[in-house]
């Protein structure tokens, strides 16, 4: 059974909780912190079709997982539609995630110059010419995650393109192209996509917490609910047991959580995502009560070994 199918069925009055792709973020580690917690699913960070064509090397390094991860999905961005088949084929391969996810959502400028992401979605033709041909070369399930307008396309007339391939599940950014990642996402149109959509649909944007997440879930009737930034440094937002914690026990979640993260990082990639792991460090920090001292340390630290010491003696 598609697991997308699966999810749905298991979750019943549940919404399945997904973490969405974050670039420099959704890293194996921290999917795999997430999913101790409770993510349903998640999502790989964005990996480029032409990278994975030209350098798959590196990018295959970024792209691997765990097995406790799954289910797994790998997100994808392009504009190139043999690059987008070339790039099946080698993840279905070489990584056999559990799903392949189209990036038509991402508003980052350089990604907007490739032709990709949010500029991706204003190309009808094109767009809907990458999905048949990914879904033409892969069984692997096929999702897609857009916003609710870019480049003058608005959700609806996008889906109304492809209502007819079977894409198994949709995440949508709530807001606009314009709106990047600030203001109200839009419930109404979220809810009016089911219309237009008959798999599983992941609403996203501006979520923080479990509550919130429910009330979208209640008042747009999507299958589930996508965790971004709302899960960045607060991977208990999954737990329903960690919804009020606060004080002292929170300070010792944090640090827990970030040395079991930092422990996880440097096994699987090493030195190589040191830095990176200082953008998660300061997600961590960001409420962390009288803290500012420690952050200080921490951003200037050379090792791994310095944040752990700084960690332990906070």
């Amino acid at each position: 059974m598609n697991f997308w199918h699966k999810l749905k069925k298991d979750k019943k009055d549940e919404p399945i909780l997904a973490l969405a792709p974050l670039a420099g973020f959704t890293d194996s580690a921290f999917r795999f912190i997430c999913k101790e917690f409770g993510a349903d699913v998640v999502y790989s960070e964005m990996a480029s079709v032409s990278a994975l064509k030209y350098k798959p090397k590196k990018t295959l390094e970024m792209l691997k997982f765990d097995k406790k991860e799954k289910p797994y999905v790998v997100q994808i961005f392009g504009s190139n539609k043999n690059h987008f088949i070339e790039a099946v084929k080698f993840l279905e391969k070489n990584i056999k995630p559990d799903g392949i996810d189209i990036n038509f959502g991402c508003p980052v400028k350089k990604v907007l110059k490739q032709g990709a992401g949010s500029k991706l979605m204003g190309d009808l033709k094109l767009s809907r010419e990458i999905i048949e041909a990914v879904l033409e070369n892969t069984k692997i399930p096929l999702s897609i995650k857009v916003r609710t307008e870019a480049f003058s396309v608005g959700l609806l007339d996008f889906l109304k393109n492809i209502s007819d391939l079977p894409v198994s599940a949709l995440m949508i950014h709530g807001r606009s192209l314009k709106q990047l990642f600030s203001g109200p996402i839009d419930l109404d149109l979220i809810k009016e996509s089911r219309n237009y959509f008959s798999g599983v649909i992941l609403a996203n944007g501006g979520i923080n917490d479990l509550s919130e997440a429910y009330d979208v879930f209640k008042k747009t009737g999507v299958d589930g609910v996508a965790f971004g930034r709302g899960a960045l440094g607060r991977p208990w937002v999954f737990s329903k047991d960690f919804q009020d914690i606060d004080g002292d026990n929170k300070k010792i979640l944090i640090i827990e959580i970030a040395l079991r993260h930092l422990e996880l990082i440097n096994k699987n990639r090493g030195d190589i995502s040191f830095n990176e792991f200082k953008g998660h460090l300061a997600w961590y920090l960001k409420d962390f009560p009288g803290a500012s001292n420690l952050r200080d340390k921490v951003m200037k630290s050379k090792s791994y070994e310095d944040i752990k010491v700084f960690l332990l003696s906070a």
